[in-house]
């Protein structure tokens, strides 16, 4: 992995929260690729406009969750299992990561990711939107890109589902994570409404994240929690049936794309129609998924380049991770959504012929940086003017 002997390794900075998990993951994979610690630059210098970067660095841009202060300057809530306030969140974080790039660039360093990409991840809407126009399979969806109607309220909801004939969708916030804020929808016929969510509701109306999945058995239930999502923006598609594996439990896989070939894959399985681990779902067979796609004569390496072209339509990020729905027989997948942080996955290293073998989703990115900066030290590929080109180079806005 080391550069040429007349080639300085890349610096490396990393904009996150400093003593989080995800930071300290890729310390210990840039320690052991023989580089000097990234510099941190935490995300309260950045929402304060203190953030500073060296000239040539490379800038990782993680997440800016798990840190209550940053929670509260981002979404103006002091209680982060709170719900209500993504809007917000999303309007002041992406504009703090325009900030990044503007400051970036001003000092000639150069981002891993994109803002352009970032602002288009984290809104569902658009992200649908994006993948639906370039032809990569997702969901259907009445909410999708930019020219959708805003949904107001659950009669907008129920509307929308009678008229696209889905007697199931998920309604998600358009700019949730985690699953936070996000139902499963079943309808059967006028008054027969139920919905599933980690979403609780106190007697005051305020929402709340449980670790806890529950049912809403009544449509007032339903439309109460719906109305309160709704000033924050909510994205609507239908609900696709997802294969299963042995014992029952529905399955979908989180796949990582780094540099634009997966990976990584890890299969979740759950008893409800949401499968996040931290919400109950648990690791599956990955080799049972792959047997299992192979025996009804589709194709593993075919499933994986469904994952490859959602994540080709953020070409300037460095990685993301895919959320692969197979569908029931496990011929088909649909995308249903990309995460722009969706590498955090300990321990698990790569596909076979992945080439990150014997590497977690971190080890994989730094090396796919090494990569890069090796093919920019190569002569016939050196600049003839004062300004490199890099694709991933973000000018200021």
């Amino acid at each position: 992995m080391s550069l040429s002997a007349n080639s300085a390794p890349p610096r490396l900075a990393v904009v996150g929260n400093p003593g989080n998990r995800r930071v300290g993951l890729f310390q210990d994979a840039v320690r052991a690729a023989g580089l000097p610690e990234a510099r941190t630059v935490s995300w309260r210098q950045v929402l304060r406009g203190e953030a500073a970067f060296l000239p040539g660095e490379r800038v990782r841009i993680d997440s800016p969750g798990e840190d209550t202060e940053v929670e509260r300057l981002l979404r103006g809530v002091d209680d982060p299992t709170r719900v209500e306030g993504s809007a917000l969140w999303y309007t002041r974080f992406t504009s703090a990561v325009r900030d990044v790039a503007r400051t970036a660039a001003s000092a000639g360093a150069v981002l891993l990711d994109d803002p352009d990409d970032i602002a288009v991840l984290f809104d569902k809407r658009l992200c649908h939107g994006v993948m639906d126009a370039a032809g990569v399979p997702v969901p259907e969806s009445p909410t999708s890109g930019r020219a959708a109607t805003p949904v107001r309220d659950w009669a907008d909801v129920r509307r929308l589902m009678a008229d696209h004939r889905m007697p199931r969708a998920f309604v998600k916030l358009a700019h949730g994570s985690s699953a936070s804020g996000v139902l499963a929808v079943e309808t059967a016929g006028p008054g027969r409404v139920r919905a599933t969510t980690s979403v609780e509701r106190d007697e005051a109306g305020r929402l709340f994240n449980s670790l806890r999945v529950r049912r809403c058995t009544t449509e007032r239930e339903v439309a109460a929690v719906v109305d309160a999502l709704a000033p924050d923006g909510l994205h609507v598609e239908r609900w696709l049936p997802k294969a299963s594996v042995r014992g029952g439990r529905v399955a979908d896989l989180r796949v990582v794309v780094v540099a634009g070939r997966a990976t990584h894959a890890v299969v979740r399985t759950s008893r409800s129609p949401m499968t996040n681990l931290h919400l109950g779902g648990a690791r599956g067979d990955l080799d049972e998924v792959r047997a299992a796609v192979e025996e009804t004569g589709g194709g593993w390496a075919q499933a994986l380049a469904v994952c490859e072209r959602a994540a080709a339509c953020f070409p300037d990020t460095l990685c993301v991770g895919v959320d692969l729905l197979p569908a029931t027989g496990w011929r088909r997948f649909a995308v249903g959504e990309v995460n722009a942080f969706g590498d955090l996955l300990p321990r698990l290293t790569g596909l076979p012929g992945s080439g990150a073998e014997a590497q977690d989703t971190y080890a994989t990115q730094v090396a796919a940086v090494l990569r890069a900066a090796r093919e920019e030290h190569r002569p016939e590929e050196q600049p003839t003017n004062d300004r490199a080109r890099n694709d991933r180079a973000t000018p200021a806005p």
